[in-house]
Parts: C-alpha cells; structure tokens; sequence
C-alpha cells in the first residue's frame, strides 16, 4: 500500500466531530484525501458524526464477512471501519482519514501506513462541550470525562489542541493531515 491511513482520536468532547467535518469541507474535491464513514451500532438520526447505522447483528454479519477492516467496542456501541473504502484509495495512495479509538490503533498501525492525529482540549472545556449535547446524564459525561488510555508507544502522532476559534483548530487539523 501505498497511501496513508490518518487515525483522528480524541477524547470526548475534544471537537473531533466538528473539526474534521470542517477539514472535510476545506479538502473536498482534493483527490489526495478520502475521509471515511464509519459504521456504527447507532442510528442514524442519533446526532453526531455522519456514519453508517446498522444493528448488532447487521455488524456482526459485516465483521463475519470480511467486511470490516478493524472494529472494536466502546461506549456500549460497536465501531468499525469498512474494507474495501479504506484498502481501496491506501492502495491508490490516498490518505484516507478515519475516527478511531485508542484500542484499534496497535491493530492498525500492523495492517496500514499509520499516522495517529490527537486532537485534545482542556478539561473544563471538554466537560462543558459535553453538556451543552444533551445527549448524556451528568453521571455519563463525569465517566466519558474519566476515561482516556493512554496512545501506544512508537506511533507517529500529530497533536492539535482545540481551545481557540474553530478557524484556528481546523488549520491545526489540516496541517497534521498534510505533513509528509
């Protein structure tokens, strides 16, 4: 292969979501970067990042089938990303862009050309992005807030800090995804 795998992880309420969909838009129609949609035990309309919503044991038939190339579990939900999107443009060498959890990327970096981008943000203001969803209990966001293992060793990671403006954040994205 001859493209790039970008793993973008981040803890909760780091603005994963919304810088990369806003990097996103700043490369559309640039043919180097394909940015893929991950499939999800979630439904569709259950807000957050664009993916493909299946049932547990749609995934499941996906994952027995070769289908996808790397799963894993977290937040009571299953999380993978499809094959033949991500093999495809890497052997085209394309950089393929994808969110993924920390327990994926030892597996990821023995199967693809890996860069790790790790996006963070204060705690306060981790905390505060997480309530202003709506989308949890106080006692979800104090455990999402809890939880972060630590990136594995030897990987090539890129970090950016999202605490200023989005425009600041997003040329912070596109630089990671851009370095050589």
């Amino acid at each position: 292969m001859t493209g790039r795998l970008i793993a973008v992880v981040g803890p909760s309420g780091a603005g994963k979501d919304t810088l990369m969909e806003a990097a996103r838009e700043e490369l559309r129609g640039d043919p180097a970067f394909v940015f893929l949609r991950r499939v999800i035990t979630r439904p569709a309309g259950a807000g957050g990042e664009d993916h493909m919503a299946v049932t547990e044991e749609g995934f499941a038939a996906m994952r027995d089938a070769g289908g996808l190339a790397l799963w894993w579990q977290a937040h009571g939900l299953l999380y993978g990303l499809p094959r033949a999107p991500l093999e495809a443009p890497l052997a085209a060498g394309q950089v393929v862009v994808a969110n993924l959890s920390r327990q994926a990327l030892s597996e990821a970096a023995l199967r693809y050309p890996l860069r790790v981008l790790e996006i963070t943000a204060p705690l306060e203001l981790r905390a505060a992005r997480l309530a202003a969803r709506g989308r949890e209990t106080v006692e979800d966001v104090m455990r999402r807030l809890g939880r972060q293992a630590p990136l594995p060793p030897g990987l090539d990671v890129r970090q950016v800090t999202n605490d200023a403006s989005l425009p600041e954040g997003v040329a912070q994205v596109l630089a990671g995804l851009r370095a050589g």
